[in-house]
């Protein structure tokens, strides 16, 4: 699955930067099950039927429905240009039926660390 572009972005009030997504393919519930490995996932079916959230605290959050082709991305401002390539990774190396998360752990540890001192100095 591949984001194709971003048709929609805007700065919200909390301070966040929100990027809405086109994907190449609909976002599934297995994919939502795979970001499990990097974040915690919620289903929110008050919200709709087939809703979900994920959330990486101090990184992102991704928003939407399993079967739509966009998805909502709140970026955490401050690191968003360390951050959003790893969105897009998230995206790209996923596969319904293998997933290979080592090369995406390592990548999250190397950006958790630049994310860690640039937010907290350590």
């Amino acid at each position: 699955m591949r984001i194709l572009r971003s048709v929609r972005h805007k700065v919200c009030a909390d301070g966040s930067f929100m990027k809405e997504f086109l994907l190449d393919a609909p976002v599934t519930e297995e994919f939502f099950s795979y970001l499990k490995h990097f974040g915690s996932v919620e289903s929110l079916p008050n919200v709709g039927e087939g809703f979900f959230k994920f959330e990486k605290p101090d990184w992102f959050s991704i928003k939407g429905f399993a079967g739509d082709t966009t998805v909502e991305v709140r970026f955490k401002k401050e690191v968003m240009d360390l951050t959003v390539d790893f969105v897009y990774s998230l995206f790209a190396l996923y596969r319904e039926e293998t997933v290979d998360l080592s090369v995406l752990k390592q990548r999250e540890q190397a950006i958790g660390e630049r994310v860690r001192k640039h937010l907290h100095g350590k």
